[in-house]
């Protein structure tokens, strides 16, 4: 009995000491790849290396997590371009989003802080994701600009999170509008989701799994007379009645606690 507990012992062993040798690995080809990468440089080209290596490590971190992932509505996606808009609760959601959507070429406009972060920064960077900066008009204009010929020129897909900042209390923030001109300029319809349970994620993994919800709920078809507003708030509309009916009581009273919203 006792040889053959020392038998499991050491073959435990091995498989932790496999295991972590094979995450160090992998993080020291992250880093390499990442540093092949000019961070002041925009690229236009898609790099299928760059787009594989991050669908991977997306597909990774969720697994490595414990989230579990459920997905309901993925024959809604369309089969062309679009702009996809979604409800912001959790760091992970990006994560998340882009494992569920990476054969979809869908690049994301984010905060410029995102690009800075060490191997994720450079790996987004590659894979066309385009910063924002909306504490400047003229250069959120700009990035619009590139996000509509992003579109245009067939080179992708665009996400955002049109609340523009993580609601810390699952509290649905107001839409921004301006987003909205992607898909009326470039004339793709709006790809509407709900995300939820990301925000149990902090509290939870590794050691605890976590259940997510990803809802997609349909498109908004881009209509002659429409404005931004009109899309936003019909996109909004979408959002928050599912919401309301996912998650009922426990929404209506973060609705009227709701208070603590930063901005990032």
């Amino acid at each position: 009995m006792e040889e053959a507990l020392k038998i499991i012992g050491i073959v435990l062993l091995a498989i932790l000491i496999v295991f972590v040798g094979l995450v160090l690995l992998y993080v020291l080809f992250l880093v390499g790849a990442s540093l092949l990468v000019n961070p002041k440089k925009e690229y236009v080209t898609k790099s299928k290396f760059y787009e594989n290596l991050l669908s991977l490590s997306t597909y990774l971190a969720t697994k490595l997590c414990g989230i579990k992932v459920i997905v309901t509505g993925k024959e809604k996606i369309p089969e062309g371009r679009f702009l996809f808009v979604a409800n912001h609760r959790s760091n992970f959601d990006p994560i998340i989003t882009r494992y569920i959507f990476h054969k979809q070429d869908v690049a994301f406009i984010s905060k410029p802080s995102n690009f800075k972060i060490p191997i994720a920064g450079p790996l987004v960077t590659r894979c066309r994701f385009l910063p924002i900066d909306r504490e400047n008009p003229r250069n959120s204009m700009k990035t619009l600009v590139k996000a509509i010929d992003f579109i245009k020129q067939d080179q992708g897909s665009i996400g955002v999170y049109p609340e523009g900042t993580r609601s810390k209390n699952g509290k649905l923030l107001p839409y921004h509008d301006g987003v909205f001109k992607i898909a009326q300029k470039a004339n793709v319809p709006v790809l509407v989701a709900v995300v939820t349970g990301t925000e149990q994620i902090k509290k939870r993994a590794p050691f605890r799994p976590t259940v997510v919800h990803f809802d997609i709920l349909g498109t908004i078809p881009m209509e002659e007379g429409q404005n931004s507003h009109d899309i936003a708030e019909k996109a909004r509309a979408m959002t928050l009645e599912h919401i309301y009916e996912k998650e009922g009581g426990r929404y209506e009273l973060k609705e009227e606690s709701a208070s603590n919203v930063k901005e990032e």
